[in-house]
């Protein structure tokens, strides 16, 4: 599938799958499936010092951090004589680096923007709020804002889908890819199993993800393309006025 198609069809896929759940009720189904009634209590405790919050929270979020830091680390060494290897990836370390930086942005601002209770704030789970969906107005007498959707902790794990841009054997691709995946529902059913998302809101935040990594990756193309054609048509002029046709 070609970049614009792969493009198209993402965007396609994003709208298809936010009214599916923003018009039915999926998202109430599967989180009733997370949160006990009777003790008044989700799957994962709410508590910060838990060890599930260590592991799936605090942990991935610093070692996905580091991972980060170290890309931005080996980008710029790439600059350097001794690293003939890197320079041949170094397209592809850039990608990732954008990703990992404008993915989570690209989350934190769309949380602010849609202004969306979490699960844990509906009062069909001990809240105090209605459920309340993106395109729901917001009642008038509810003046607090909200930051819950997309989700913001699994934006960071699927940003490391872009690993695809770096690596160039299909085995190697099939493994970042896998890896990515695995690290960000892995983050987002925690904080749906914590009563801090939907399900909706870990699947926009993968497509958007796929959408934002392939922008990455077509406008770094475009630039590589174009910077290329300046430099040919720049020595085919250079060439021409030292050997001027007779």
């Amino acid at each position: 599938m070609g970049t614009k198609k792969e493009i198209w069809f993402v965007v396609l896929l994003l709208a298809a799958v936010f009214f599916t759940f923003e018009f039915s009720s999926l998202d109430l189904l599967i989180e009733d499936a997370l949160y006990a009634n009777a003790a008044q209590s989700w799957f994962f405790p709410r508590d910060k010092e838990s060890w599930q919050a260590l592991l799936f929270y605090r942990g991935i979020k610093y070692l996905i951090i580091l991972i980060g830091v170290g890309f931005v680390a080996a980008y710029l060494f790439s600059f350097t004589k001794r690293a003939n290897i890197l320079r041949e990836y170094r397209r592809g370390l850039l990608t990732v680096c954008l990703s990992m930086l404008l993915v989570p942005s690209a989350a934190g601002v769309l949380k602010t923007a849609t202004n969306t209770p979490c699960p844990c704030e509906n009062e069909r789970y001990g809240g105090t709020y209605p459920y309340i969906t993106v395109l729901d107005p917001m009642p008038l007498n509810i003046s607090e804002k909200f930051r819950c959707f997309p989700a913001g902790h699994a934006s960071g794990g699927f940003a490391l889908i872009s690993l695809c841009f770096l690596f160039r054997s299909r085995r190697n691709k099939i493994i970042a890819l896998t890896a990515a995946l695995g690290a960000g529902s892995m983050m987002g059913f925690y904080k749906m199993a914590m009563g801090d998302h939907y399900l909706s809101h870990t699947l926009i935040t993968l497509l958007l993800s796929w959408l934002i990594i392939r922008l990455i990756d077509a406008a770094l193309s475009f630039l590589q393309e174009n910077r290329e054609n300046t430099l040919v048509s720049f020595y085919k002029s250079k060439e021409e006025c030292e050997n001027p046709s007779s």
